[in-house]
């Protein structure tokens, strides 16, 4: 039997407020018509910073880079090389492929990078410079050609840890916006910021938004909503683990999502005594406490068999699997962004370092995909090749009769030409030959 031991006061809706797809609609409006003009006021009114360009110098870039520490530029390179391997394993396992499905008769596929990609990287709240590995440098892997990147200002002035993260992950140019007038930029274009094919990146429910309505004009990876965390536990890990690890998400926002399923009461139980406990200390206890009572659950279970149930029904972005058998979560759950599978790890290694990407699906999203990954800044292409007159002739006779049958009697003489010609007698109009 299913039942909470803590029940959130607020559900995450699916749809955006209309408010803010007003306000977007107008933003994106704004730029289409007022370009580079246009961008410079919205950036003075939102992020209070002006400049003749916001398209940072190489000197300014060299500065971001020259002022990390030693240890800051050690951290980063780690992060960066766990980011990248894990990026090019993927990318190694996508084969192009080559076949002959009949004699004479070739069909293939090819992974193509997208040629232009625009990658957001969130600064306003925290200054998110792990979004830089995810987006630009799995885009990088991937062989995408032009690869350009935006941050707002972090209190008024460059972020310069972002700046520097974006730099050493490959991005070719780097622009120092924020919100709808970044996403507005990189998707429309301005007179001096050419427009990308793909917009990738998370961001606050406006750039969300902004993604959303460009969404057809350029590709986008994924539509992104508040950040979830979903801890399944059992008797084998105690209620400060949970805590944290709950908690410690439940930062991101008030409105994020932290749940935990278990089949231990008394785990469950002290999981809450502990929460309690960290949010007198926690620095970010005025966001987490927020959240954590909106949007925090307890949920108890009797089996295992409940609990993978339970979590596929939440399909939430990230799950931390902390039990005695992790690897039955892994064998039978469906509906996730990432796990993690066991209490050595956790939510914040896959945010910050350990290699798998961390845009994730959100809002139940993963019951349909995945996250971001080098696969989704390549196009797989298909192309045919005929070999012989003979195959020609044999796929023209059955094409023919298929188009005949669905009525498009210029998409048969385009079968029925290759029959006359390539079949070695003449074939009448609409009337092509039974295969041999």
């Amino acid at each position: 039997m299913i039942r909470h031991v803590k029940t959130a006061r607020l559900h995450q809706g699916s749809q955006t407020a209309p408010e803010v797809t007003t306000a977007v609609e107008a933003l994106l409006a704004q730029v289409a018509e007022g370009g580079d003009r246009a961008i410079r006021d919205l950036s003075i009114r939102f992020d209070g910073l002006d400049r003749d360009s916001y398209r940072l110098t190489d000197a300014e870039i060299r500065n971001c880079v020259d002022g990390l520490t030693r240890q800051d530029r050690i951290d980063l390179d780690f992060a960066q090389d766990q980011v990248r391997n894990f990026a090019q394993a993927q990318r190694d396992t996508m084969l192009d492929l080559e076949v002959e499905t009949l004699p004479g008769v070739v069909l293939g596929h090819r992974n193509v990078p997208i040629a232009n990609v625009g990658c957001y990287v969130p600064g306003g709240k925290y200054p998110l410079l792990a979004s830089a590995h995810m987006t630009v440098l799995t885009a990088k892997v991937a062989g995408c050609k032009r690869v350009i990147t935006c941050a707002p200002p972090f209190k008024g002035q460059i972020a310069e840890k972002i700046v520097a993260a974006q730099h050493l992950a490959g991005a070719d140019e780097i622009y120092v916006l924020g919100g709808v007038q970044a996403i507005a930029a990189m998707g429309n274009g301005t007179e001096t910021i050419d427009p990308v094919d793909m917009l990738a990146g998370p961001g606050n429910a406006y750039v969300a938004e902004a993604k959303r309505l460009l969404f057809g004009k350029v590709g986008i990876d994924l539509f992104a909503g508040p950040t979830e965390t979903l801890v399944i536990a059992d008797e084998t890990v105690d209620g400060e683990i949970c805590a944290t690890d709950l908690l410690g998400q439940a930062e991101h926002g008030t409105n994020s999502p932290a749940v935990m399923i278990t089949n231990s009461e008394k785990l469950a139980k002290d999981t809450l005594s502990e929460i309690d406990r960290l949010l007198d200390i926690l620095p970010t206890a005025a966001i987490a406490r927020q959240a954590w009572e909106d949007f925090g659950e307890i949920i108890l279970c009797d089996t295992r068999e409940e609990m993978v149930a339970e979590a596929d029904r939440i399909a939430s972005e990230h799950v931390q699997v902390m039990t005695a058998d992790p690897d039955y979560f892994l064998n039978n759950m469906t509906n996730y962004g990432a796990l993690f599978l066991g209490a050595r790890t956790n939510v914040a290694f896959g945010d910050k370092v350990i290699g798998t990407n961390h845009t994730l699906p959100t809002l139940k999203a993963a019951r349909y995909t995945g996250g971001l990954w080098v696969g989704k800044f390549l196009k797989t292409c298909t192309y045919q090749r005929i070999l012989t007159d003979e195959a020609s002739a044999l796929i023209g006779a059955y094409g023919s009769r298929l188009c005949h049958m669905e009525g498009f009697v210029g998409h048969a003489e385009q079968a029925n030409i290759r029959v006359r010609r390539f079949g070695g007698r003449n074939v009448p109009y609409g009337a092509a030959a039974a295969p041999q």
